[in-house]
Formats: structure tokens, C-alpha cells, sequence
């Protein structure tokens, strides 16, 4: 990884001074979340509910990574989407950088969600035809950014995750480390508040996904940082662990 670090990288996209103003960037209320029924979208044995979440209430204060750890099926990625606005709760209150998204339309939450919100998924999820630099850059054109500005931001990112010189790669020419590194830096690119992360080291050998958790320490140091994996290793860089079971928080320390 370069030298330069994450926090070191970071341009004028845009005045971010009020927003940081507050020190609880995600705040989950008593959140509950039900799959399935008539109106769901997931279904499970007919019509039968699934209930992922049940009265979650934990706050990730800027500046601190929080890990989610729990078997499968414990609600860790309904959080995850939840925080990222992928999904509504059924009840409960999702805040981030002091907004309800709860109360939001699918419009208004995409609009948080690309100026507030960075996403790392486990498989990458790069568009294979576009370079490394395209990649980065692509929410950037969704924001509207200049293009002069979009290329300085996403070569600086690059540099930052000490991937400068594959700036023109195409994803299918990278290693599943690289991969991961141009996701975290696509990820920074709208300087987000919050980064959520669901199984970052995955896909990844021990000595890669070391470099990732050390690149994510380092996206922590300024931003709210969420994680969820079932590695213990991935887990260890968290100021504070979340643990679930059958969709309740069962531990935090």
C-alpha cells in the first residue's frame, strides 16, 4: 500500500465541514425488519414472515469502526443495507450523518446514499469493461462531477490504496486483492460519512486481506466504518463488536 494514506488523498468534491459537526454518524433505533408475508420481498415457506431483525439499537460514532459478528442468518447484512438504504425497516429509525432514512423516498435515500454512504462487497462487484480508474470514478459521474475532476480524484485514490500504476487495468487483470483495493478507493470517492462493509477480507488470502484491514484501519480514522464478517482476524480492527444472534443484539463490547 502507498505511502500516501486514504485520509491524506482526500479532494474538494465538495464542503463537508457542517456535516461532520456531529460525533454519531449511523444511529439504529429499535430497528426491526420482517422478510416475506403478501407485502415482502422475500418469501420463505408460502407466505410465511421472516423476521431478520428484531429491536436493533446501537450508534457507530465518527472516527470508529464497528464489526458485526454472528452466525449466518443473525441479520448482520440486513443492517448493512439498511444503514446503506437498500432496504426500509419495518419499524425502527436508520440515521445517517443526521437523517432518518426511514422516512425518506427511494429517490431521496439514493441521493444520501451516493453523497453520505461508501459500499465494500465481498465479490468487488467492478464493472469488467472499464479500468480501474473508470471504476473509482463511476460514482462520481452519477454525482455529476466534472470529468478533469473525476480523473484527479480517482488517480489520487488509487495512489492512496497503492494501486497508482494500474490505474488503466481492467478488473479481470487484477489479483482479488487488487480488486478489493480499487472497491474500497470507488467507495471513497464521494468522500463518504459512513463506509459499510460486508465480508471485505471474503475472497482474500491472509496476507491480502491483511493489507485491506489495514487500508479500512485507515478509511476509520475520519469516517464511520461497519463491517460484518464471520473472521476473526477481519473483526480484531473494530473499536467496538456488535454481536448478533437470531437478529438481536446479544453482546457489544
Amino acid at each position: 500500500m502507498s505511502n500516501q494514506s486514504v485520509r491524506g488523498s482526500r479532494s474538494s468534491v465538495r464542503d463537508r465541514t457542517d456535516d461532520r459537526e456531529s460525533a454519531t454518524a449511523v444511529r439504529l433505533a429499535d430497528v426491526t425488519h420482517e422478510y416475506g408475508g403478501t407485502g415482502g420481498r422475500l418469501r420463505s415457506g408460502g407466505d410465511r414472515t421472516v423476521t431478520a431483525l428484531r429491536g436493533v439499537t446501537f450508534d457507530v460514532p465518527r472516527g470508529a469502526i464497528v464489526g458485526l459478528e454472528g452466525p449466518s442468518g443473525s441479520g448482520k447484512s440486513t443492517i448493512l443495507h439498511a444503514v446503506a438504504g437498500l432496504l426500509v425497516p419495518t419499524e425502527g429509525r436508520v440515521e445517517v450523518a443526521g437523517t432518518d432514512l426511514t422516512v425518506l423516498s427511494d429517490a431521496e435515500r439514493t441521493r444520501l446514499r451516493r453523497r453520505h454512504i461508501g459500499i465494500v462487497f465481498q465479490r468487488f462487484y467492478l464493472l469488467p469493461s472499464l479500468s480501474a480508474r473508470a471504476n473509482v470514478a463511476l460514482p462520481l459521474v452519477q454525482a455529476g462531477v466534472p470529468r478533469a475532476d473525476r480523473r484527479d480524484r480517482a488517480e489520487s485514490l488509487l495512489e492512496a490504496v497503492g494501486l497508482g500504476d494500474r490505474a488503466t487495468h481492467l478488473p479481470g487483470e487484477l489479483s482479488g486483492g487488487e480488486r478489493q483495493r480499487v472497491a474500497i478507493a470507488r467507495a471513497l470517492s464521494t468522500d463518504p460519512d459512513v463506509i459499510v462493509a460486508d465480508e471485505p477480507t471474503g475472497e482474500l488470502d491472509t496476507a491480502t486481506g491483511r493489507t485491506v484491514l489495514e487500508l479500512l484501519t485507515d478509511v476509520g480514522r475520519d469516517r464511520a466504518v461497519i463491517v460484518a464478517s464471520h473472521d476473526e482476524a477481519t473483526l480484531s480492527v473494530a473499536d467496538r463488536i456488535v454481536a448478533l444472534r437470531d437478529g438481536r443484539v446479544d453482546d457489544v463490547r
